[in-house]
């Protein structure tokens, strides 16, 4: 790892360029946004949800859970952020690639399904505005728009 700890800065928008060493955290988007730690430059994006990453912020520094795994990434860097500091992970296989992936799936298709189960049929004077945010982001994350 190039970078072995991060400074974290809140911002209500992710700025477009974002400065290596720094972990940019957007409460209004429930999101974080880094240079990847590994140093090649790519832009990694950390959504907090139920089924994706928790932040923790202890008055001083940043832990982000569970770990970043940069599988799409031609580096394909994993690490853990914890208190600011970066800390390497294992690499692993495409199969633990996979594995990790399907069970991603599997817990948005629990979580999310049954919000969806809850909210529909949707009643025709009901807006994607009505929705509630995280079926939006569901329906925008499964392509449903």
């Amino acid at each position: 790892m190039r970078y072995k700890r991060l400074e974290h800065r809140f911002v209500e928008n992710i700025p477009e360029r974002l400065e290596a060493g720094i972990l940019y955290i957007s409460m209004e988007y429930a999101t974080s946004a880094h240079s990847c730690c590994c140093g090649c430059g790519e832009e990694v994006i950390t959504p907090f949800t139920p089924t994706d990453w928790k932040m923790t912020f202890d008055g001083e520094t940043i832990s982000l859970r569970p770990s970043i795994g940069n599988w799409t990434l031609k580096c394909r860097s994993h690490y853990v952020i914890d208190r600011g500091k970066v800390l390497e992970a294992g690499l692993w296989t495409d199969e633990q690639i996979e594995a990790e992936r399907h069970r991603d799936r599997a817990v948005k298709a629990r979580y999310y399904g049954h919000l969806q189960k809850v909210e529909h049929p949707v009643h025709p004077t009901q807006t994607k505005a009505t929705l509630g945010f995280w079926h939006r982001v569901w329906h925008w994350v499964s392509g449903r728009s």
